[in-house]
């Protein structure tokens, strides 16, 4: 027997190493920035902050004032509106970016 290694086992060796390699290396994720449940959280997110903001505001008024919660229904309407507004704002975007990359990808082919 020899010391020295068989080069071709070695070369078959190294090729299985390389082809598991490939075969663990993470897949790039392509063009798609956000999943659908990031997006859909981002505007629970804006509804809800809208609501809290326009609770506080009111809350805060109606404290200030001494005044039954008129304040606070007041401001907890214009919160939901203002949540809402900011909510279509972000579906837009998000729709005219879908657009831009769906055309953007039909040009490319």
């Amino acid at each position: 027997m020899s010391d020295e290694p068989d080069p071709g086992r070695l070369k078959a060796l190294e090729k299985r190493l390389a082809d598991a390699k490939k075969a663990e290396a993470p897949k790039p994720r392509g063009d798609e920035h956000y999943s659908a449940a990031s997006q859909g959280w981002r505007m629970v997110i804006e509804l809800v902050s809208g609501l809290a903001i326009g609770f506080g505001i009111g809350y805060g008024l109606d404290t200030l004032f001494g005044t039954i919660p008129l304040f606070l229904v007041l401001f907890i309407l214009l919160g939901f509106v203002a949540g809402v507004k900011t909510m279509l704002r972000t579906a837009k975007e998000i729709q005219s970016a879908k657009a831009a990359e769906t055309s953007a990808r039909d040009e490319g082919e």
